[in-house]
Formats: structure tokens, sequence, C-alpha cells
């Protein structure tokens, strides 16, 4: 699976375990270094502007988490790390009305 394969999962999977109504979706996520799991934080700004927070259920953190290990073995694989060694955790921000993704990966 390609990078942007797994760009477009992480963005589905984020609306679809989204609140309706949500305008923008931001994950925080530090993952294990076994790739087994790791720690979330999910949180929606509404249409008012107002920041929330949501609890997806568990199946759609085990298939982020998966996607996340995914993507970061990508990285190690084609050396896209630029020097930095691998990536622990990022922040997704998630823009539903043009399915925006950004993602700001975290290291150390």
């Amino acid at each position: 699976m390609t990078d942007q394969e797994i760009y477009q999962k992480i963005g589905q999977l984020l609306v679809d375990a989204g609140p309706s109504g949500a305008q923008r979706l931001i994950v925080r996520a530090e993952l294990f270094p076994e790739g087994d799991g790791g720690k979330y934080e999910f949180d929606y700004v509404d249409k008012a502007g107002e920041l929330n927070w949501f609890d997806p259920d568990g199946r759609a953190v085990g298939e982020l988490t998966e996607f996340l290990v995914q993507l970061r073995e990508y990285f190690d694989t084609y050396e896209l790390t630029a020097g930095a060694g691998i990536w622990s955790g990022c922040e997704i921000n998630l823009t539903v009305e043009d399915m925006k993704l950004e993602i700001e990966f975290t290291y150390g």
C-alpha cells in the first residue's frame, strides 16, 4: 500500500468515526514502540466553531493504529524521515468538507 492510500484510509476512517456535523477532526496520537496500540485524543470543531471531544468505537481506534503503524513502516522503509529517526506520534487535522488531511509528526 502506498502512503497516499494510507492517508486516504485514515481520512475516511476519521470521517466515519467522527460525530456528524463536525467541520474539522483533530487526533493526537502517540504510538507504542511495539506498534500494538497507542494513546489517543479525539477532538472536533462543530458548525458553531466550538471545540469538543469525541470517543470513537474500539474498532475505529484499532484500525487507526494499524494505519499509523503501516505509515510509520512506510516512512522507515523508504527513508522519509530526513535523518530524524522514526516518528513516535502525530497530530492529524482533517477538514471534513474538502477532505484536506494534514499530519504533523513528532519524534522521540
